[in-house]
């Protein structure tokens, strides 16, 4: 497994090793000693798998305390900008995000720690999204940010035109508006 770091401490690319011949492919998608070797310690709870047609943008989602959440997101078919937004407070990149193109081709997975809001847009005809949580979801956690707050400045490499997202996720509020992330939750 490479385990690549991006600009934003924590979150990190998981990229495969892959071994494939006349008759397909194998990969480990999880190996708790190489995952812990890595700092991902993570009791994972919890597996969520969507599909979703081009175009379609899910996010930003995260959840409040007691259920933040973790994950490992992968894209199983398709292609998928997966998207993490810094909510930490008192974090040195808070407000800052991390887009990483996920996909069926290059196999590679997101670790999203907690503390991030998460969204990401499918970029290919359409595309089956997996992710792993180390706390399950709760309704009454659940929260979001705007999606093309102008202050993220998030480029989803779709056109505005393209973009279909939930009445749910057009009413989230600005970055500006949310209550920051802290470690004790």
């Amino acid at each position: 497994m490479n385990i690549i770091e991006t600009g934003i401490s924590g979150v990190l690319i998981l990229e495969p090793k892959v071994f494939g011949d006349a008759r397909g492919y194998f990969f480990e998608s999880w190996n708790r000693p190489v995952f812990e070797a890595a700092g991902i310690t993570n009791t994972w709870v919890q597996d969520n798998e969507s599909k979703s047609c081009f175009g379609v943008l899910r996010g930003l989602h995260y959840q409040a305390a007691p259920y933040t959440q973790a994950k490992i997101a992968r894209a199983v078919s398709g292609s998928v900008l997966d998207v993490v937004v810094d909510i930490r407070k008192g974090s040195p990149t808070y407000g800052k995000h991390v887009s990483v193109e996920l996909s069926a081709e290059n196999k590679r997975m997101l670790y999203i720690p907690r503390g991030f809001a998460h969204g990401f847009a499918v970029l290919s005809d359409e595309a089956v999204f997996v992710y792993k949580c180390d706390n399950v979801y709760v309704k009454s956690s659940e929260r979001g940010i705007m999606f093309d707050d102008p202050d993220l400045a998030i480029d989803w490499r779709l056109a505005p035109g393209q973009i279909l997202v939930s009445e749910k996720d057009k009413t989230h509020p600005a970055f500006a508006d949310i209550a920051p992330w802290e470690e004790a939750q």
